[in-house]
């Protein structure tokens, strides 16, 4: 069986998170969805409510099949543990790509036999990012078309604000 695993800190998941993840779902056997659990970097969601999240996300868009895990440390380490071939990571612009490169590179040289994959999100998800839909979110503006709604209704209760309707001003 041919493992791969989808790594990101998912703080929310978003309609470009779910692109990827579905298109690497057809590409292997399994797909695992790991949220990672970074001390150093401030989230709005903990790990524990990003990984619920993630799995509410795919149940309401009827992916099945794709384990949900929080990790911590080295990514390649937890690839190891999970018996993955590969890492999947997504890219909006080539502004991704030098990051990532340089991350799949230092991947390699600590694990030569898992291999990184990179998936080009649809188009219509190119701009899109979770540090947009939370700013959006924060202001009470409407993120329905960038997230499930599962994940709306967590921003609008982290923010405490409601969704305003269209005619309201």
């Amino acid at each position: 069986m041919r493992t791969a695993l989808y790594p990101g800190s998912f703080d929310p998941i978003t309609y470009g998170h779910l692109d990827v993840l579905k298109r690497a779902k057809r590409l292997f056997d399994e797909l695992i969805v790991a949220v990672v659990e970074n001390p150093r970097k401030t989230s709005l969601f903990t790990a524990e409510e990003r990984r619920e999240l993630v799995a509410a996300s795919l149940v309401e868009e009827g992916v099945c099949g794709v384990r949900v895990v929080t990790y911590s440390g080295l990514l390649i380490e937890c690839a190891r543990e999970l018996g993955a071939v590969a890492v999947v990571r997504g890219l909006r612009a080539t502004s991704d790509f030098d990051y990532e490169f340089q991350f799949a590179l230092t991947n390699r040289d600590l694990a030569s036999d898992i291999e990184t994959v990179f998936l080009m999100t649809a188009g219509q998800y190119s701009f899109l990012s979770s540090s947009l839909v939370k700013e959006i979110g924060q202001y009470g503006g409407d993120v329905a078309k960038f997230v499930p709604a599962c994940v709306a209704k967590a921003l609008a209760a982290k923010f405490g604000t409601k969704r305003r309707s269209k005619g309201a001003r």
